[in-house]
């Protein structure tokens, strides 16, 4: 099992969920990916769910406060960009013509964080680490091991990532591109098809799972919904997405041996 100490500047580093209901998105994933979930007080009756897989943090889990919810922002998946300088690189996302929505803060002593939207309107979170470094497994059923952005600026989205993070690109196409750092494929971009109805530009999230329709038959059998069903990608693998049962929507794959 690949264990994590440090992640790279450049790299992505942490996941988490944003839910309308803590306790059922933690059985749901806890009994879908066999994740055991620890809460932590966070000040203000506020809790925060740290989920974890043979004793290596995966990813977390929050409530949506009020004020987001009066906002409709619904539940979602956030990926975190492991950086240097949480207040730099702010900076940059907006000279980059970026927007910043949530300004550079503290967490406790565990690091130092911001949310940022690029230019096509995908949210996207940075990470300065203090005691805690982000993801300590990966590579195995049950890890995030794949990013991809959707999104309706293709062109404009890619030239910002290559700037504010230094990423290279491969297989350049609109089909679908590949994020490449310090020569290792990390994540994917896409443009998004009009036939896919009202799709928001987003970041989303891989979970590998060693089978991907028996996982996407429990998934659905716990409440949620399918909305693309276990497809095969050629030469990589077998892959579905689903929206969680409070809405969070991610995607589980079945790599080819």
């Amino acid at each position: 099992m690949p264990h994590i100490t440090n992640h790279t500047p450049g790299t992505f580093c942490w996941f988490e969920i944003g839910t309308s209901d803590q306790e059922k998105a933690k059985e749901f994933y806890c009994s879908l990916f066999g994740w055991q979930a620890t809460d932590s007080p966070m000040g203000d009756g506020r809790i925060y769910t740290m989920f974890r897989l043979n004793g290596g943090d995966v990813a977390g889990c929050y409530m949506l406060d009020k004020e987001l919810l009066d906002q409709h922002i619904p539940p979602h998946w956030m990926a975190y960009v492991r950086v240097e300088s949480a207040d730099a690189t702010a900076l940059k996302t907006s000279q980059l013509g970026g927007e910043v929505l949530m300004q550079p803060f503290d967490i406790f002593d565990i690091g130092r964080m911001a949310v940022i939207r690029d230019p096509g309107g995908a949210a996207l979170s940075l990470w300065e680490a203090k005691k805690h470094i982000g993801t300590g497994i990966t590579m195995e059923p049950g890890t995030i091991c794949w990013q991809e952005l959707q999104t309706n600026n293709f062109d404009e989205a890619k030239d910002f990532y290559i700037q504010l993070f230094g990423w290279t690109t491969k297989a350049d196409d609109t089909e679908y591109t590949e994020f490449v750092f310090d020569g290792n494929p990390h994540s994917g971009m896409m443009e998004i098809h009009p036939d896919w109805g009202p799709v928001p530009p987003n970041w989303g999230v891989y979970i590998m799972v060693e089978n991907c329709d028996v996982s996407h038959e429990k998934a659905i059998a716990h409440g949620a919904k399918g909305c693309v069903p276990p497809t095969d990608i050629e030469g990589v693998g077998r892959f579905a997405t689903i929206a969680d049962p409070q809405g969070a929507v991610f995607s589980i794959i079945e790599m080819k041996d």
